[in-house]
């Protein structure tokens, strides 16, 4: 008899441990966009609790993995602009992102301050841009080039080459999209 009550629990219990998760994974996948942080990416980047309150540059500190960029904008001279800007978007290259680029031309980007504020004045776009606008969103940068993103769900592409690993993380003065890819503006 026990056995008999024990085999029937387990069928009852089998077909809704089915439907639950078919019904969870639906409800995500209709989602047109994130409202939070999202990517598969945000889990492995190592933060402090909150960088809401921090301005941009301070808040790309807290990061490790974004040290390369940080540096970066402290040799350019950014870091005053860049937090003293009320609502930008950074598009910000991850440290693994710099490692891709050539170490002769980090070398020389490194080394051309004009050069280099352009390049990363150009993952910079002068509005708080929301997840909902990264599906097919087309946008002028400080720089002054075009950069535009593509996809969906959480998964999206800035210039159809650079994954975005993380996303839609706040600062005081701006909103933080991490890439994969350092980005070059158009010549």
């Amino acid at each position: 008899m026990r056995k008999a009550k024990a085999g029937a629990a387990a069928l009852v219990a089998l077909p809704l441990a089915l439907v639950v998760p078919a019904s969870q994974s639906h409800a995500q996948d209709a989602s047109p966009s994130p409202s939070g942080t999202f990517g598969s990416g945000c889990s492995a980047l190592a933060q402090k609790a909150d960088t809401a309150k921090d301005k941009v540059v301070d808040a790309a500190s807290a990061y490790p993995q974004l040290s390369q960029l940080v540096s970066a904008a402290v040799r350019a001279k950014l870091t005053d602009t860049l937090n003293g800007k009320p609502d930008v978007t950074i598009f910000a290259p991850n440290d693994q992102a710099f490692k891709n680029v050539t170490a002769s031309q980090l070398t020389s980007l490194l080394g051309d301050q004009g050069q280099l504020k352009k390049v990363l004045t150009y993952h910079v776009v002068d509005k708080q841009i929301t997840p909902n606008e990264l599906p097919n969103g087309s946008f002028t940068t400080v720089e002054g080039g075009k950069l535009t993103t593509s996809g969906s769900g959480s998964d999206f592409k800035v210039n159809g080459k650079a994954n975005i690993v993380c996303g839609n993380i706040k600062a005081a003065n701006a909103t933080i999209y991490v890439i994969d890819q350092v980005l070059q503006p158009p010549s």
